[in-house]
């Protein structure tokens, strides 16, 4: 019996594996991941020395926790594939966006399952991801403890209750494309201003990781942080100034409430 069954090998599934195999959470040993893609299997068994299967109903019989590190519109398919293969002693974890709790439980078949969804980002590919976890019924302390330490592997982890999971993933998972447009509208300005495009993406993406953290490290305001840096007649505020003008708050603002309202499109299908 493995300890953590995960089902793709995709972006997310590689990265929870490699933070898994780093922290020394579970043995090699003790891990199995299945994908359709046999490529992909090649690369993980190369990179990790891990076993690989395409057979999901594998996972399914052999893992006392299942991790659906699948799209959402795969993940239906592969729970009425192993639901029959299934037992309420198992830990089951969801990262795909959109698809609720009591769809995972409808699908698998049982109330008497223990479910979990999980809201990561990318950001964990490099171990500082950001995951919130919405826990089901049947839990006990200690097994909600285990689904938190496979996502600390990879980052800092939060609970929630899943009503909140739709902004979560505006706010966090979706956000990184966001601030990856403003690290390259930064470098095309820099350019712009006659910056070497290497340099320029540099600068602008140690600020961001430099400003991320002096607010954590400090927990102070971001608006006291702000005027921190603006000086009274200074260039910070000229720029500030046309950014108000051109609407950079609404707009930011009103991509998070998009994505807000196609995650409850999805949740509504």
């Amino acid at each position: 019996m493995k300890k953590i069954g995960i089902i793709g090998s995709g972006n997310m599934g590689s990265a929870i594996l490699s933070g898994i195999i780093k922290s020394n959470l579970y043995k090699k040993n003790e891990i199995l991941i299945s994908d359709k893609d046999e490529n992909s299997l090649k690369k993980i068994k190369e990179q990790f020395d891990i076993d690989t299967t395409t057979d999901n109903l594998e996972i399914a019989k052999n893992s006392e926790l299942i991790l659906f590190a699948v799209k959402p519109n795969i993940i239906k398919k592969v729970l009425n594939e192993i639901k029959n293969a299934v037992n309420k002693n198992q830990i089951f974890v969801s990262i795909a966006v959109g698809i609720k709790l009591e769809d995972l439980i409808a699908s698998l078949g049982s109330e008497e399952l223990k479910i979990a969804r999980v809201m990561p980002n990318t950001p964990a590919l490099v171990g500082e991801g950001m995951s919130v976890i919405a826990f089901g019924k049947n839990f006990n302390e200690e097994e909600k403890k285990s689904v938190e330490n496979i996502f600390a592997a990879v980052g800092k982890v939060m609970t929630m209750d899943e009503s909140y999971l739709d902004a979560v993933g505006a706010v966090s998972s979706s956000s990184p494309a966001f601030i990856f447009m403003f690290i390259e509208s930064l470098a095309d300005a820099g350019v712009l201003g006659g910056l070497k495009r290497a340099d320029a993406y540099e600068l602008a993406a140690q600020t961001i990781l430099g400003s991320a953290k002096l607010y954590l490290d400090t927990k102070t305001h971001p608006a006291a942080l702000k005027d921190a840096v603006c000086s009274p007649a200074g260039t910070t505020i000229e720029g500030v100034k046309v950014l108000e003008e051109k609407g950079f708050r609404a707009s930011v603002i009103d991509a998070v409430d998009a994505v807000i309202e196609k995650s409850k499109k999805i949740a509504g299908k």
